[in-house]
């Protein structure tokens, strides 16, 4: 691969843009090389790679000028990504699976983090699962007249699919509705919800689950590292004509790798280039607290997540948020990971 050098980070209203110095368009596959490159990503945790090329510079070894696109959620990127408006994406697998399954010709270059949420309860609740295990739920219900109340993302999304598998596979209760009954409460409003008693349970990522833990009142009943072993929460998916421009997309995954080696490295510095962009109350010691947490797992390997994307697959099929399995070689690209390991 050809060295670039570093080109100057510039701001612009509604997008980072990485200018490039008069060498786009002379690099990659000749004619077919590209220009620009549009990443998006949602300002969540488990996509720490993004936080960390942004913050460090490695956006500017990409050759091409490059802009970062900040979403509120995972349904508008993946609008933006089906109407071609951004080339990258840094999101959920799940709605990378939705945009290959609806024909969109793109492919997951590297894996962002994996077994990356907690399953949170009151401590009335994580006491009694200790002691009774699975049946906790049954009894709960017996004595309260309800069932436990979850709070999780909508259906289809990562947590939801972990949380369906916790309940219908690990624990064997039967179908998740006839177990619990589930509101949609988005991340960063799960502590406030929690705390204020209107649910009795929430799945949740980082950094939150270790806000919650941080209360006496409240325990974790789960990993989901321990529900789905290493299964995949955020990766970069890329288009097609990022996907054919050898340059562009081996750069990219040399960068995201190198921000994972960063991340391992410097999980401080890492931490607080998070927070740094997230916002949100975020702050940079919660972001550092987070570091120490089991669901803080990021890594660039896509073969890594082949088999538990497969599983989850099918239960995003089963909801009914794709119509059947994506088969890995419609949902990944291998290529660019695998030759920069060369």
């Amino acid at each position: 691969m050809n060295q670039i050098s570093r080109r100057k980070l510039l701001q612009s209203a509604g997008a980072t843009t990485v200018a490039a110095t008069g060498i786009a368009g002379c690099l990659g596959q000749g004619g077919n090389s590209l220009d620009s490159v549009t990443i998006a990503y949602v300002p969540i945790y488990p996509n720490m790679q993004h936080y960390v090329m942004e913050r460090e510079g490695y956006y500017e070894d990409i050759p091409a000028e490059v802009a970062i696109e900040r979403f509120n959620s995972g349904p508008s990127v993946v609008k933006a990504f089906a109407s071609g408006e951004v080339d990258v994406a840094l999101f959920g697998i799940t709605p990378a699976m939705v945009l290959a399954d609806k024909g969109t010709d793109a492919g997951i270059l590297a894996a962002n983090s994996r077994n990356g949420f907690k399953i949170m309860g009151a401590t009335e609740l994580v006491d009694r699962y200790e002691q009774e295990g699975k049946a906790a739920f049954e009894h709960f219900e017996q004595e309260r007249g309800r069932k436990v109340r979850f709070g999780a993302p909508p259906d289809g999304s990562v947590p939801d699919i972990v949380l369906r598998y916790w309940i219908q596979e690990d624990l064997d209760l039967g179908e998740m509705e006839s177990v619990i009954a589930k509101s949609k409460v988005p991340p960063a409003k799960a502590v406030q919800t929690i705390q204020s008693g209107d649910i009795d349970a929430t799945i949740i990522q980082e950094p939150f689950a270790t806000i919650i833990s941080q209360n006496d009142n409240f325990g974790e009943l789960a990993w989901s590292g321990n529900i789905l072993e290493n299964h995949p929460v955020t990766v970069l998916f890329a288009n097609r004509k990022i996907l054919d421009d050898t340059e562009v997309s081996q750069s990219l995954a040399e960068q995201h790798t190198a921000a994972t080696e960063f991340t391992t490295g410097s999980p401080d510095r890492a931490a607080a280039h998070a927070a740094s962009v997230i916002g949100s109350g975020v702050s940079e010691d919660l972001a550092k607290a987070a570091m120490e947490s089991k669901a803080s797992d990021f890594l660039s390997d896509p073969h890594a997540i082949t088999d538990q994307a497969t599983t989850m697959g099918e239960f995003v099929a089963n909801v009914g948020n794709i119509e059947k399995p994506v088969a890995t070689e419609n949902l990944f690209a291998f290529d660019p990971y695998d030759t920069i390991q060369e």
